[in-house]
């Protein structure tokens, strides 16, 4: 006995031809090629689908990866966009240690006078003076050198 398809998808005849399009033209990532093969593959606006397994051996993929682009698209009320294209990430994986007011305060210790015993700063001495500086993360020099070369400040 068949079970119940928990995630149905039914396309409309304008969805068909922009799957169909993706799939023929050769010029999109694979991920969504393959994304819209199982959409179209998985269409019950044409007549009954396929299972899962089957669809999975045509288009190449696991029967999660089936499941999964189902569901997607339940979830998603019908978007098909939402579901062949990659999603936008919310957040960074690492948050930034260069923000606006550490960019600001290293430009800041970079305009004053340079230590006694030396003529002008450089990238290595504001390492050693970030270090020291309270509220400023650890930055190496080169990372200095970039916050300083994208505020248009030039050590001479």
């Amino acid at each position: 006995m068949p079970r119940s398809k928990e995630h149905v998808v039914t396309l409309t005849a304008a969805e068909r031809r922009r799957l169909t399009k993706v799939v023929t033209s050769g010029s999109n990532p694979a991920r969504m090629i393959a994304r819209a093969r199982i959409l179209l593959e998985l269409d019950e606006s044409v007549g009954p689908a396929s299972d899962r397994a089957v669809v999975a051996e045509r288009v190449g993929v696991s029967e999660g990866t089936v499941y999964l682009v189902a569901k997607r698209f339940t979830e998603s009320a019908g978007d098909v966009k939402k579901v062949i294209t990659r999603r936008k990430r919310e957040t960074p994986p690492v948050a930034p240690k260069v923000t606006g007011d550490v960019e600001a305060r290293v430009i800041a210790l970079a305009c004053t006078r340079a230590p006694q015993g030396y003529e002008r700063w450089s990238l290595r001495l504001l390492e050693k003076h970030v270090v020291l500086t309270d509220g400023l993360p650890p930055l190496d020099h080169s990372t200095i050198g970039r916050v300083l070369k994208k505020g248009g400040f030039v050590l001479t």
